[in-house]
């Protein structure tokens, strides 16, 4: 009895000991629960920027600033990336590169990118990647690299719709987008339109004779006003089909379109250098209208295998671009000093009506596929069928004038094949691609003065990459790769154009391929309270193709029509002899608390050009972005952001300097499907001037314009219904970056 006694009491104690185990287990799950909430609580607060060997992606919708912003604001914030207040972009430091879409070229918004992001919510973005280093599968166009735009799409069940509408003082604005899915089928749409209404934009100019001056000579001033208002419209449908676990279809469908109408009027003065007397005046009256388009489309099988990372695809796409336009110009009060009558006269009423279109066909094949458990093959081939019409039809005194009227078909097919290696051993990484590119640019002239002619473009293209991974957060990256500029038909057009006659263009059918080195060293560090990437460059171009500006009598340009001997700016483009530049970027996001965001995104940048004549310029230029968001109680946001930047360095001159803010409160309901931004920019002040100079040897130049800065808006969205399934995309598809555009992101000035 005693012994069980004892046995029951050491069973009690052990059922005790046991019940303490169990209540500090539970007490040490409570506490470790507790401690894993409070660490999603801290990962909620995303590391919006994450490295990897070949590009810098930026997380758009975990940022609060995108239920507001427009995605040309929100590209400010993203590294590598600079928005000067003109709203030209440059990446890495070019204003030469391509932009995508879900992996996808996108030729409307690489030809005008300003315009078209400006116009798209930032709401419908998920990430922005910046492709540094782009290596042998994408296509070799694009000194600065790539941008890929990865849209909006969820991955919940069911459906989701999220209706959105903006209002401020330069236009307004709405859209929608949705997402369903049945059983293996996806599919998500995307409308918005937009309507501008710019309020009274001022400019003017001036040109100076410096050397040589002779009677011929003159110095001139101009002023004018013009105003401005436009809608654009865009649309898009992605869907995607499951055959089976290995098998996938996909399809998608883009449309974007507007139009817009400006009028402007102007005055112009000429002066003789020599003695300061007035030689002609005159007024302009300028009035147009635009329409423009881009249908883009495209099918992508997909099939891969067992063996991880191996991947095959076949690939269409077929896309359009056409577009209309139509100005006229009035001349009225002309004025001429004797001598100056015959320049003068050459001033008449003129109409422009111009129409054009793209149509292209591309097909392309990849394969990757793994091998040796590190080593991975990735190789591809890709045709591109390009055609261009393009027809301008110039009236003078509705009298049409067949001299100065141009219609041309332009031929341009590319077929290209890569191959690339990768190797991945714990934590190193590295790549080395090599692709070839044949080009045949081929021009027939229908109507009017220019010469066809044809050129065939062979570029061998290398690259590589290293990377090591420093610990779970740290990263470190050196590449080298080559990109080409290929020159459109912007730039090889002879067509001369005297619409203006104290300035005078013409393309260059002689031009050859740019090709420019890059070599890159990149430290990253991202973890969810802090985030650094910091960036070195040394990028050279030994033919860079820049715009060259020289003042000459018009009777020494071949073609001109009418020449009066007087000296005019005589425009047209050239490979130059050497361009350099170092370049630092670096970008710091601070999570300081779990409501509170600091960032900077910032560049420095040293640029030396020369065309190895009497051309040549060098200098520093420097860019920074910044900013704070704080989180308050009740789903209040509020955010401040700014931007500055120091005159950029062009061949025969520098840009203009600019500094922003833009302060944005927002307030969420209903479990963040309702949300209301407040958002104003420059609300100190009304306008903003910006003056760029361009000097030569017998001349200098200088331009100014004066506009509205002043920004308020209010936007509204509002999301119904939820959903578990993304639309799924193929790892490969067809990426069209190949020909440089003249009339696009390419602002012939820094690169």
């Amino acid at each position: 009895m005693k012994r069980q006694a004892v046995l029951t009491l050491a069973a009690l104690c052990s059922m005790g000991a046991m019940a303490q185990t169990k209540a500090d287990s539970l007490r040490a799950d409570s506490i470790f629960k507790s401690l894993e909430l409070q660490g999603v609580e801290i990962v909620k607060q995303k590391a919006l920027v994450k490295s990897d060997i070949d590009k810098i992606t930026y997380n758009i919708e975990d940022d609060p600033d995108s239920k507001s912003n427009s995605t040309l604001e929100m590209l400010r914030k993203v590294p590598m990336v600079t928005v000067d207040g003109e709203d030209k972009i440059q990446v890495n430091g070019s204003s030469s590169f391509k932009i995508y879409v879900n992996s996808k070229p996108n030729q409307m918004m690489s030809n005008n990118p300003s315009e078209v992001l400006k116009s798209m919510p930032a709401s419908s973005i998920k990430r922005i990647e910046v492709i540094t280093n782009p290596g042998p599968k994408y296509d070799a166009e694009g000194v600065g690299g790539i941008l890929n735009i990865i849209t909006h799409s969820k991955s919940i069940e069911g459906y989701t719709a999220t209706f959105n509408a903006n209002a401020g003082n330069q236009g307004l604005g709405g859209g929608v987008y949705a997402t369903v899915k049945s059983g293996k089928l996806t599919v998500s749409a995307n409308m918005d339109y937009s309507y501008y209404d710019r309020p009274t934009t001022y400019s003017g100019s001036t040109r100076k004779t410096i050397g040589n001056i002779t009677e011929s000579s003159s110095n001139i001033e101009s002023e004018g006003t013009s105003k401005y208002h436009g809608d654009s419209k865009y649309g898009s449908i992605e869907a995607s089909y499951e055959i089976d676990s290995l098998r996938l279809i996909t399809a998608a469908f883009d449309l974007y379109g507007g139009s817009s109408t400006s009028n402007g009027e102007s005055w112009a003065l000429a002066t003789s250098p020599l003695t300061g007397n007035q030689l002609y005046s005159y007024n302009t009256l300028r009035h147009s209208k635009s329409k423009y388009a881009y249908v883009d489309g495209g099918i992508d099988y997909q099939r891969t295998f067992k063996t991880e990372e191996k991947l095959f695809t076949l690939s269409y796409r077929i896309g359009s671009e056409p577009d209309a336009s139509d100005s006229q110009t009035d001349y009225a009060d002309l004025r001429a000093a004797d001598g100056w009558e015959k320049f003068i006269e050459r001033l008449k009423r003129q109409r422009d009506d111009g129409s054009e279109n793209t149509v292209e066909h591309t097909f392309q094949v990849d394969y990757t596929t793994p091998f040796a458990k590190h080593h991975t093959i990735e190789t591809g081939l890709k045709y591109i069928l390009r055609n261009n019409t393009s027809e301008d039809d110039r009236y003078e005194m509705d009298v049409m004038d067949y001299e100065h009227s141009s219609h041309y078909k332009h031929r341009n097919d590319i077929l290209a094949a890569y191959l690339g290696y990768g190797l991945k051993i714990k934590k190193l990484s590295g790549r080395l691609g090599l692709r070839y590119e044949h080009t045949l640019q081929d021009v027939e002239y229908k109507l009017g003065p220019g010469t066809d002619f044809r050129q065939h473009f062979n570029d061998l293209v290398p690259s590589a990459s290293l990377g090591l991974k420093l610990g779970q957060t740290t990263n470190l990256r050196l590449g080298y790769n080559m990109r080409i500029y290929r020159p459109s038909i912007w730039y090889l057009n002879p067509y001369l154009d005297d619409s203006t006659p104290t300035n005078i263009n013409q393309g260059n059918p002689n031009l050859d391929s740019e090709k420019s080195h890059n070599i890159s060293f990149t430290f990253s560090k991202f973890t969810p309270k802090f985030n650094i990437n910091l960036t070195t460059q040394y990028t050279f171009t030994n033919n860079s193709i820049e715009n060259v500006v020289k003042m000459m009598r018009d009777n020494d340009i071949p073609g001109l029509k009418n020449p009066t001997g007087m000296d005019v700016l005589y425009t047209s483009y050239e490979n130059i002899g050497r361009s350099q530049s170092f370049n630092l970027n670096a970008y710091v996001n601070w999570n300081a608390s779990k409501n509170t965001r600091v960032y900077v995104n910032s560049r420095l940048r040293y640029t030396d050009m020369n065309d190895g004549g009497t051309l040549s310029n060098s200098g520093w230029a420097a860019f920074a972005y910044g900013g704070a968001q704080q989180t308050l109680p009740k789903d209040w946001n509020i955010s401040l952001n700014f931007y500055a930047y120091t005159p950029s360095i062009m061949l025969q001159g520098r840009g203009s300097s600019y500094s922003n803010y833009t302060l944005s409160i927002r307030k969420s309901w209903m479990k963040k499907r309702l949300n209301l931004t407040l958002s104003a920019s420059n609300f100190l002040k009304k306008y903003k001037t910006f003056d760029y100079q361009t000097t030569d040897t017998y001349f200098e130049a200088a331009n100014w314009s004066k506009s509205v800065a002043q920004r308020f808006a209010v936007t509204v969205s509002y999301r119904i219904g939820e959903l578990k399934a993304s639309v799924r995309k193929a790892e490969r598809s067809i990426s069209n970056d190949d020909v440089k555009s003249g009339g696009g992101n390419s602002s012939g000035g820094e690169k």
